[in-house]
C-alpha cells in the first residue's frame, strides 16, 4: 500500500521497548539495525544494462529489532502492518503470496542457507519503517538489506557489504521472481553520509563522490499511486533491452551490454534496429549512461545548474523513449521544473508511479511544495507526498 511521505515519523529510540511489549524479556538482549531509503540522482533503468548509476542513501530509515530465541522458531512482526508470521529456521523456504512482506525476509534466509550459513537457533524480529512502501525509493531493498545485515551481525556470519547487496539481488531473482538490477541493494548496503556513489553495474566497481549541494536540497515527491515492481512492466523492459542488444551484436557491434555503447556508436549503429520500440529502449539506456557521467562531472565541478538540466533530460527520455512515467510522474516533474528555485526534476525508481525528485533551493522548498501540491491534486484528484532530504549512511547498527 502506498503511503504519504508526510506521515508522522516513528522514533526508533522506542523500538526496544516496543519489542519487549511484543515478546517479553529485557531490552538488553535486543539489537536494533537501520537501513536507509535511497534516491537515484540519475541513471534510471540502466543498472541491468551494464550502465553506471549515481545513487545516494538518504536519511529515511527502516529499523529492524532482533533477538535470538532458545528454540528453532522464527517470528516476524511489524509496527506498520498487522499480523504475525511464524516459521522455523529448519524450513525450506518458498515464496507464498499469503506471507506478504515475510517473503522478502524468507528470501534472504534462503540465500544465506544456500551459502552454507548455519543457524543454531531461531529468532524474533520487530520492524518499523519511515520509508514509504511502494514509493520508488526502495522500501523493499531497504527491507532485504536491513534484515540481512541484522541477521549477519546477530549470528556472526562473515559476509561483507557488497555481498549483502548480492544477497538482496539474488533473493529478488530466485525467490520473488523479479529480475532486478543491483543498484538499490548496493547503495543501501554500502552508502555513506555526505556522498553519492557512482557505480558500474557491469563490474561493481564504485567510487564515492562528495555530495555538496550548497543551498540546494533534494525534494522527494511521492505520487501516492500504488506500484509494485513485480506487477509493473519492468521485466518486459528488460527483455526488450536484451533483444535490442542481441540485434546490435549480430550486426557486429562489440558490446556485452547496451551501456558499453557510446552515443556516437549508437548513432552509427541504430540503423540495424528496425523495430521503433526496441530502438527507443536502447537509445534511452545509451544516452542515460552518458548523462550519469556528465552528472558526476557537473557535481565535482560544482555546476548544479548543469546537474538540474541533466535531471530534466533524463525525465524526458524516461517518458518518451523508455515509457515508464505516466500522468502522475509527468505532472510532478513538469510542475516542479517550472517552480522558482528548482534547477531540475525527474522520476526516480522503476516508474509507473512511485516517486520523483527535484533539486530545489532551500529558501524555496515550502513554496515549491505548496505549488506542486496544488497543481498535482487539481490534475490527479488526490494529494502527493513531499519531503526534503539529506544523504545518509548505509545499513548500520542503530545507536540511540
Amino acid at each position: 500500500m502506498a503511503e504519504s511521505l508526510t506521515k508522522k515519523e516513528y522514533n526508533p529510540a522506542t523500538l526496544k521497548a516496543d519489542f519487549v511489549k511484543y515478546y517479553g524479556g529485557s531490552e538488553s538482549e535486543v539489537r536494533v539495525f537501520s537501513s536507509p531509503a535511497r534516491i537515484n540522482i540519475i541513471g534510471e533503468h540502466i543498472d541491468y544494462n551494464g550502465g553506471k548509476v549515481f545513487p545516494a542513501a538518504i536519511n529515511r530509515y527502516l529499523y529492524v529489532a532482533i533477538r535470538k530465541r532458545q528454540d528453532s522458531k522464527i517470528v516476524y512482526n511489524s509496527l506498520d502492518f498487522p499480523g504475525t508470521y511464524e516459521f522455523s529456521i529448519t524450513d525450506n523456504f518458498a515464496f507464498d503470496k499469503k506471507n506478504d512482506y515475510a517473503n522478502y525476509l524468507n528470501g534472504i534466509l534462503s540465500q544465506l542457507k544456500a551459502r552454507g550459513c548455519k543457524f543454531e537457533c531461531g529468532f524474533e524480529v520487530l520492524m518499523v519503517s519511515n520509508v514509504p512502501a511502494g514509493g520508488g525509493i526502495s522500501s523493499s531493498s531497504a527491507l532485504e538489506c536491513g534484515f540481512a545485515y541484522a541477521v549477519i551481525e546477530t549470528y556472526g556470519f562473515d559476509i561483507d557489504r557488497v555481498e549483502i547487496a548480492k544477497l538482496g539481488q539474488m533473493s529478488e531473482h530466485s525467490f520473488m521472481g523479479v529480475n532486478c538490477g543491483i543498484m538499490d541493494q548496493f547503495i543501501i548496503a554500502t552508502g555513506r553520509k555526505n556522498t553519492a556513489t557512482v557505480l558500474d553495474c557491469n563490474t561493481l566497481e564504485y567510487d564515492y563522490v562528495p555530495l555538496e549541494l550548497g543551498d540546494y536540497r533534494f525534494v522527494v515527491m511521492n505520487t501516492n499511486k500504488q506500484r509494485r515492481l513485480a506487477d509493473s512492466k519492468y521485466n518486459e523492459r528488460r527483455s526488450q533491452c536484451e533483444e535490442a542488444l542481441k540485434i546490435l551484436q549480430d550486426n557486429g557491434v562489440k558490446a556485452r551490454a547496451l551501456c558499453e555503447i557510446t552515443p556516437a556508436q549508437w548513432e552509427e549503429s541504430k540503423k540495424f534496429i528496425s523495430d521503433e520500440i526496441l530502438a527507443k529502449r536502447a537509445k534511452h539506456c545509451i544516452y542515460e549512461n552518458q548523462r550519469v557521467l556528465d552528472a558526476v562531472a557537473a557535481l565535482k565541478a560544482g555546476n548544479l545548474a548543469k546537474l538540474g538540466q541533466l535531471l530534466n533530460e533524463s525525465h524526458k527520455s524516461l517518458d518518451e523513449d523508455y515509457e515508464v512515467t505516466g500522468i502522475e510522474l509527468n505532472t510532478l516533474a513538469a510542475t516542479a521544473q517550472k517552480q522558482k528555485g528548482c534547477l531540475g526534476a525527474r522520476m526516480t525508481g522503476a516508474g509507473f508511479g512511485g516517486c520523483a525528485i527535484a533539486l530545489v533551493h532551500k529558501d524555496n522548498v515550502d513554496e515549491f511544495i505548496e505549488n506542486v501540491q496544488k497543481e498535482y491534486s487539481s490534475v490527479i484528484g488526490y494529494n502527493a507526498g513531499f519531503f526534503s532530504c539529506e544523504s545518509g549512511d548505509g545499513v548500520a547498527c542503530y545507536e540511540d
